[in-house]
């Protein structure tokens, strides 16, 4: 910037480039469009999309199964990983027990609903591990869920590590080992999966106030821990 500039242009310029934290700031289309793709991939939902892809758009993982039971594993999956949680956190948030705000923003306020998200993350891959028509691949990846919860509450322990990043990290995976074993595997799937995590990861650096180790940290829990699942 050069210095023979109207002093007005020089602050106006500084304050559209930084935030008063010293972050850097960014046009108001960025930004929603940052907390648009956070919410529509918030961590609570990323289980329901790849059950739902897994019954509803997957030829062959659950062909047999009829429209109707089809919707009631779909909608079973959804209320317990992403209803129950939600509603316990806005229980929690309303009656004032621990959480001053439903975006958990520090790791104490996070402690209550990291339990109670491996209470149900572990229910639901237990109801589907026993039951004899389950896909293996569905198993598996609910069994990933829930130890990328564990992971996630450990991590809490010491920093305020990303969920979302661990959410689509084990998403990403997923998708990767399932490339692997599916015999009618398409490009396309693997290519949205990578690009979805590569957008919320962004959004998340863009409008949350993690740190890069914490966006990092969570990538790499979601991804392991869903290869782990896999292996056992």
């Amino acid at each position: 910037m050069s210095n023979d500039q109207p002093e007005s242009a020089q602050l106006k310029a500084v304050s559209y480039t930084k935030q008063p934290s010293g972050n850097i700031s960014y046009p108001f289309v960025v930004r929603f469009l940052a907390h648009f793709f956070s919410w529509i991939f918030h961590p609570l939902f990323i289980a329901s999309y790849v059950m739902a892809f897994l019954i509803f758009v997957h030829p062959y993982v659950f062909a047999g199964f009829d429209q109707r039971l089809k919707g009631f594993r779909f909608l079973s999956v959804f209320i317990i990983t992403a209803f129950f949680p939600a509603f316990s956190i806005f229980l929690m948030w309303r009656l004032k027990l621990v959480l001053t705000s439903i975006y958990l923003k520090t790791t104490r306020e996070r402690i209550i609903p990291y339990v109670l998200a491996m209470i149900f993350y572990w229910w639901v891959w237990n109801v589907f591990r026993n039951l004899p028509d389950s896909p293996p691949v569905a198993v598996n990846f609910l069994f990933g869920s829930f130890l990328a919860v564990c992971g996630a509450w450990f991590c809490n322990i010491y920093f305020k590590i990303s969920m979302h990043a661990v959410a689509v990290g084990g998403m990403m995976m997923f998708f990767i080992l399932f490339s692997f074993v599916d015999n009618y595997a398409s490009g396309l799937y693997l290519s949205l999966a990578l690009l979805t995590a590569g957008i919320v990861c962004t959004s998340r650096f863009i409008v949350s106030d993690h740190s890069p180790f914490e966006i990092y940290s969570g990538l790499f829990i979601g991804l392991l821990t869903q290869y782990i699942a896999w292996q056992l």
